[in-house]
């Protein structure tokens, strides 16, 4: 085989709580699903070990190799698995800055096409590489519904019995991105105690209670994004106005997402949004059943 291409799908908190810290990092509980924006990654086999990545779309042609996250993942299943290198194309359709996990995806993507494109099937040590990459990248290897706690290393897939219940959001984004590092510090600056009950989150989940699942939204980081980026109250505000079964902030922002009772009421919803941030509808969806690797 000598090429492959990927999906590597975006992300929501759908509730964020920080628990603590330990070792440098923040520790976090947080309910999360992949929805239907996704980056697509093509890697081609090189047997010279050589890396290269070249990215396109959402800002990202101008980004350094030195720090990419990409890179760095082509570079560690390298030398983990001491396979060849990859030639890799990178189209950006995740938004960049936005809490929903982008470059994590891109990492994930890349140790799944790695993966495929060398015939590497240890499962355990392609999270463990992952873990090691970044917090949620981990998850990214494989989305869906799951609860994700400590750095985001401890995923816990979470199913129902019956089908999942279709969920469907109105994703607003601010042109102005939140910095992580600056939220989270900014988070530290002034903390709050955790108000999500994830528990009770997953129970109204499982059941299929939108509502219940709309009154459970939270997210630690949403104050300190306001006060970072103000542009992100104003999504929140904006999102709230269009009567919601609620809203909230994904990730560290800068992307306030409100969850509807179907794909065609958010539809509507985005039709009467007015506001300045770029307006998508977007649903849960669950990553392997999409067939996410494509072998050529």
């Amino acid at each position: 085989m000598s090429m492959v291409r990927v999906k590597s799908y975006a992300k929501l908190n759908l509730t964020l709580n920080i628990t603590g810290r330990a070792g440098g990092y923040h520790l976090l509980d947080s309910f999360v699903t992949s929805v239907d924006v996704f980056d697509e990654i093509s890697l081609s086999a090189r047997s010279d070990g050589r890396i290269s990545v070249r990215m396109h779309g959402m800002g990202s042609e101008g980004l350094p190799a030195e720090g990419n996250v990409a890179v760095r993942a082509a570079q560690a299943f390298r030398d983990c698995f001491s396979t060849g290198g990859a030639d890799i194309v990178i189209q950006k359709n995740i938004p960049m800055g936005a809490g929903m996990g982008g470059s994590s995806a891109d990492a994930a993507g890349v140790i799944n096409g790695m993966a495929a494109l060398y015939g590497v099937t240890d499962a355990v040590q392609r999270k463990a590489l992952a873990d090691s990459l970044g917090s949620d990248t981990g998850y990214m290897l494989r989305g869906g519904f799951a609860r994700m706690r400590g750095r985001g290393e401890l995923v816990e897939p979470v199913q129902s019995a019956g089908n999942a219940p279709a969920l469907s959001f109105l994703l607003l984004c601010p042109a102005t991105p939140v910095s992580t590092a600056a939220c989270y510090a900014e988070y530290d600056r002034a903390p709050d105690g955790p108000r999500a009950d994830t528990e009770k989150f997953v129970r109204a989940f499982l059941a299929g209670d939108l509502s219940a699942m709309g009154k459970g939204f939270y997210n630690a980081l949403f104050a300190p994004a306001c006060r970072l980026v103000p542009a992100v109250a104003q999504a929140a505000r904006d999102a709230a106005a269009l009567s919601p079964l609620g809203y909230a902030m994904t990730g560290s922002g800068s992307a306030v997402f409100a969850l509807f009772p179907s794909r065609g009421a958010a539809e509507d919803a985005a039709r009467r949004y007015c506001g300045a941030c770029r307006a998508t509808v977007v649903s849960a969806v669950v990553p392997e059943r999409d067939g996410g690797v494509a072998k050529i």
